[in-house]
């Protein structure tokens, strides 16, 4: 019963997927009603997953999968994130769409496709199944990306995102095929076995495990495999973006973390590699974000950043007694605030998202006082003031690194966490300290407004829940 109760938020968000796909075949279900049953099945998944609660590590259907899917608290805290992620951002999608004419019944069911693969890679246990999981992901995806086939920003971000994104899944292939080639398997389980009874100095074991990770790192947008997400972010439309930064980096970094702590041995030989690239994330992000005067895509090199510290929260875990609750609890902290923004600029965006750049802001607390704080709230936290949940992530993965002996990458995450200020600050400038441009007339329905506030409300629940590292 625990392993079906396990498996039940998935089987829900696949019926509702392939229901929303049938619908979509009736012209007389309109796209609002279908926004709505996705809000259902999002809503319903996520109150099936509080269900089943905390508990130990689980093979699901061992008989059945093999050993392929596991189950364990790590797994559960990242499927409430991103079946949170799609719940508001089916309430983002029904306002924006009020106001952008180009969705279809077909975008609903594609979200909850993506939806599917992505808690099927939390729980995949196993390279061909984590494969298979993390390509559902990304084809969903690359639709969601270039739906508006009308704009010629979606369909550039459609295509270097397309292109680039296969050498990433055409890596992890190859280096699936090295593991299996140095330990004769891909389990997880079974390359530990083998790692604990040989070593991680396999040539091919070594020349997989990079392949692997670089196929983690470009969906991730990490150094260098970054320079995708600014014209990708920019172009998708903004609730998918705030999906994609959100929910699909949750479910990558989870089997990230997985595939890492399956050994110490192989989680050690690479601390160095992730070391080097988790600063020149921070850093290199810092330096694209500076730059911005266009917010989404400021956002996007934002996301760089955020990617940087919990690259930090990889290099600290302990493979030994891996519990994920660090990076766990980062990722619903980084989930509120940047879904907060989204849901914000799906409804104040306007019409073709005309509303793009710092300066379109302007005076908008003398407008919309309650949307600028909201925006506010989600700015702080981002950046790491307390008492939001952002502060007390970046407190969580700074204090882990310096009990894994890691205290120059604790020292530089603090250092990178201060320049993002500038940027940060920066809108919250242009929308309290000038006068107002624009009228800022929200049109359509209240539901991203809605989102806006529950997730502020959010952002200070999560900063006063304690986790133990």
């Amino acid at each position: 019963m625990h392993d079906f109760l396990s498996f039940l938020p998935l089987l829900i968000i696949c019926a509702g997927a392939i229901l929303l796909m049938l619908l979509s075949a009736f012209e007389k279900i309109q796209v609002e009603i279908a926004s709505f049953v996705c809000m259902g099945f999002f809503g319903a998944a996520f109150f099936a997953q509080l269900i089943v609660g905390c508990g130990p590590e689980t093979v699901l259907f061992a008989k059945v999968f093999n050993g392929m899917l596991v189950s364990s608290n790590f797994t559960m805290v990242a499927g409430l994130i991103i079946l949170g992620c799609g719940f508001f951002t089916a309430m983002s999608a029904n306002s924006y769409f009020k106001v952008n004419l180009f969705c279809t019944l077909e975008f609903y069911s594609i979200m909850m496709f993506a939806a599917c693969g992505m808690l099927l890679l939390t729980m995949a246990q196993e390279l061909i199944s984590a494969f298979i999981a993390l390509e559902i992901m990304s084809l969903s995806i690359y639709i969601l990306v270039g739906y508006d086939r009308a704009n010629v920003t979606a369909t550039e971000a459609i295509l270097k995102y397309l292109i680039l994104g296969a050498f990433a899944g055409a890596f992890f292939t190859m280096g699936t095929a090295l593991i299996y080639g140095g330990a004769s398997t891909t389990k997880f389980a079974g390359i530990a076995a083998f790692i604990s009874a040989n070593s991680a100095s396999n040539a091919l074991l070594i020349a997989g495990a990079f392949l692997v990770f670089v196929a983690f790192l470009f969906k991730v947008a990490a150094f260098p495999f970054h320079a995708w997400v600014i014209d990708v972010y920019d172009g998708a439309p903004a609730p998918v973006t705030g999906f994609m930064a959100t929910a699909l980096k949750t479910a990558v970094f989870v089997v990230f973390a997985n595939f890492l702590a399956l050994s110490v041995d192989l989680h050690s030989g690479w601390i160095t590699f992730l070391f080097y690239v988790s600063v020149f994330t921070m850093f290199g992000g810092n330096l694209i974000a500076i730059g911005q005067s266009n917010l989404k895509r400021m956002l996007a090199a934002s996301g760089i950043v955020h990617s940087g510290y919990l690259l930090i929260g990889l290099v600290a875990i302990s493979a030994d007694h891996f519990t994920g609750s660090v990076i766990g609890y980062y990722l619903a902290a980084y989930a509120v605030g940047t879904l907060g923004i989204f849901a914000a600029l799906s409804y104040l965006g306007g019409e073709g998202e005309k509303r793009a750049s710092f300066d379109d802001f302007k005076g908008l607390a003398k407008i919309r006082p309650y949307s600028a704080a909201a925006i506010t709230v989600f700015l702080l936290s981002m950046a790491g003031i307390p008492p939001t949940a952002g502060f007390m992530g970046k407190f969580y993965i700074i204090t882990s690194a310096v009990s894994a002996g890691q205290t120059a990458l604790a020292v530089l995450g603090v250092v990178s966490s201060i320049l993002s200020m500038w940027y940060y600050l920066r809108l919250i400038i242009n929308m309290y300290f000038h006068d107002a441009e624009d009228s800022f007339e929200i049109m359509g329905s209240p539901f991203a407004l809605a989102g806006t506030f529950a997730l502020v409300v959010c952002v200070f629940a999560i900063g006063l829940y304690p986790i133990v590292i």
